[in-house]
């Protein structure tokens, strides 16, 4: 009976424990529905560093958290959509936003897709190119002038038959 108890005694515990655990609800209220549509947009098109795979509106991690308020604080100062995003890629660098700026240094990943595919088109239409034109009989054969006067001879020769 005591291990019964004790099993009972246990079980309730952890299950105080699990309801006493409850998530944060971030409530922030604006001045107007154009800058809460504008925090919508942004902690959308910014990224968690440290989830890397979601967006800071997604994300529960602390540094997300942070960085949802600090949007918000920005945008309450009037801050505007390239300043909010200009800081945190100052913070953060280029990685935090989920569509990377045409720079010097992204040129490769905007452009590099269209340039593969128009060399794979280049290198196809060499190909069919190259597969069209008609080969001499002679280097198809590859026999000189006698051997193929005897192949001629021998290819008759089979037709009488």
């Amino acid at each position: 009976m005591n291990h019964v108890l004790r099993s009972l005694l246990i079980s309730a515990a952890m299950m105080f424990a699990a309801s006493s655990v409850q998530a944060t609800i971030e409530a922030y209220e604006f001045e107007d529905k154009a800058t809460e549509e504008r925090f919508q947009q942004l902690t959308e098109e910014l990224r968690c560093p440290k989830c890397q795979n979601n967006n800071i509106a997604d994300s529960n991690s602390p540094i997300a958290s942070d960085l949802r308020r600090e949007v918000y604080r920005m945008l309450n100062q009037g801050a505007s959509d390239d300043e909010v995003i200009d800081f945190m890629v100052t913070r953060y660098g280029e990685f935090v936003l989920y569509k990377p700026r045409v720079t010097e240094m992204t040129w490769i990943l905007w452009y590099g897709p269209f340039v593969l595919l128009g060399i794979g088109g280049l290198v196809v239409l060499l190909i069919s190119r190259h597969k069209r034109r008609p080969v001499s009989r002679e280097v198809e054969s590859g026999l000189d002038a006698s051997e193929r006067e005897r192949l001629n001879q021998l290819l008759e020769q089979d037709k009488k038959r």
